[in-house]
């Protein structure tokens, strides 16, 4: 009997926590769910999260920036592709004035002088060849058969001009960048001209021309058997000092220039200059 009552008493036990949870649990109300609320709350989250992940990438490419363009690489040796750049307006490509390039200079009769190479982009219509023209007058140059500034549309130009103390002396190698932009592998287009205009002798001891590239030894020959050998500059040359007999590349311009001097009382009035040696080909 003892046992029964025990149990008996766990019962009632039981059952009078039961209803105490049945009361409590029917005193609770649940309302509607917020669900717009929850929405609205969770496109703000991800909108702060993406101005988080969009400000680190600003921060990121403006560190990196420079290397990018460059093509340069980062991590473990992964490549950095450069971002497309966009053609170059035409204001920006500045037809109206020349590139420059010092081909040669030195010291002759006490006087400097230094022969020049100037490169004109092509015009792309009558505007720019009209702007471009008028530069090169102001120059004092005039394009070799060029009546009107739209004669000059689609060509590009170059000339060549020998200069002593500062003024123009000689001009040269008047003509346009025919199709291709430089002479044939070999093939040597050039010009002589005295060097100083009023020597009493009036030896033409200066020779400029255009090869291709792939020159790497140009040689003039005088009149009296006198020889020159022009060589490709070596890294800086042209920054300081004198420099001349050299075969080296021009700013705008697919080919290279060279200059031969020679000494004074040689003449190259029937002189030749010939490509004499050329790179290899890998």
């Amino acid at each position: 009997m003892g046992a029964d009552r025990e149990t008996n008493h766990d019962m009632a036990a039981d059952r009078d926590f039961a209803l105490l949870l049945a009361e409590a649990a029917d005193g609770v109300r649940i309302g509607a769910v917020p669900y717009q609320e929850l929405v609205r709350g969770g496109r703000r989250r991800r909108a702060r999260r993406w101005a988080l992940v969009a400000a680190a990438a600003l921060v990121v490419a403006g560190s990196t920036g420079t290397l990018a363009l460059a093509g340069g690489t980062v991590g473990e040796g992964r490549r950095v592709v450069p971002a497309a750049t966009a053609p170059a307006a035409p204001d920006s490509r500045q037809v109206d004035k020349p590139r420059s390039t010092a081909v040669a200079r030195g010291t002759d009769h006490g006087e400097d002088w230094t022969v020049e190479a100037l490169v004109w982009g092509a015009p792309r219509n009558a505007s720019e060849a009209r702007a471009q023209l008028n530069t090169m007058r102001a120059y004092g140059l005039a394009p070799t058969g060029v009546h009107a500034p739209s004669d000059l549309v689609g060509k590009g130009w170059y000339y060549g001009r020998l200069m002593r103390d500062g003024g123009t002396v000689a001009t040269f190698m008047n003509a346009p960048v025919e199709k291709g932009g430089m002479p044939a592998d070999g093939r040597v287009e050039s010009t002589s001209t005295l060097l100083a205009p009023d020597a009493a002798d009036g030896s033409r001891r200066l020779v400029v021309g255009r090869v291709a590239p792939s020159a790497t030894e140009v040689t003039c020959t005088w009149d009296d058997g006198t020889k020159v050998e022009a060589a490709p500059a070596a890294p800086g040359t042209g920054l300081v000092g004198g420099f001349e007999d050299l075969v080296r590349p021009v700013d705008g311009s697919r080919a290279n220039w060279f200059t031969c001097v020679a000494p004074k009382g040689a003449d190259y009035r029937s002189g030749v200059a010939k490509v004499t040696k050329v790179a290899e080909r890998s």
